[in-house]
């Protein structure tokens, strides 16, 4: 699915208030609000399931903050700070199992630091320090 990442309305008027975007069959896609055309605040994206896929803030239109990403199952897939759009901090990708399965992390969208991988029982299986 594509979403509607147009400024305006079909009105041609900024956006302003709560935005709800709907599957083909009429499931939710995503929601949030939008101000003077800038999405804001709390947005959720759904799979066709209904089941949550990815929620977090936006701030003046851009990525702010902690994010979360969920597999079609609703277990947790990833997690990610954002500061204005650069990723930041630590991300995570998560096994099935609910353990980390790598870990990065990031200074204004660049990997910095050391880059862990785990096996399936939460066991460092890798390590790598990026300059």
């Amino acid at each position: 699915m594509k979403f509607d990442k147009s400024k305006y309305d079909s009105e041609g008027k900024l956006k302003n208030g709560v935005f709800k975007e709907y599957f083909k069959g009429g499931s939710i896609a995503c929601e949030g609000a939008y101000i003077n055309g800038e999405k804001t605040g709390l947005w959720k994206y759904y799979l066709k399931s209904g089941a949550v896929r990815a929620s977090g803030d936006f701030k003046e239109g851009k990525m702010h903050g902690p994010w979360e990403w969920f597999r079609e199952s609703g277990e947790l897939l990833q997690t990610g700070s954002f500061d204005m759009d650069l990723r930041t901090g630590a991300w995570i990708r998560y096994h099935e199992n609910g353990k980390p399965e790598d870990e990065k992390t990031f200074e204004k969208d660049k990997q910095v630091g050391e880059w862990k991988t785990y096996d399936k029982d939460g066991k460092v299986v890798k390590r790598k320090v990026l300059k």
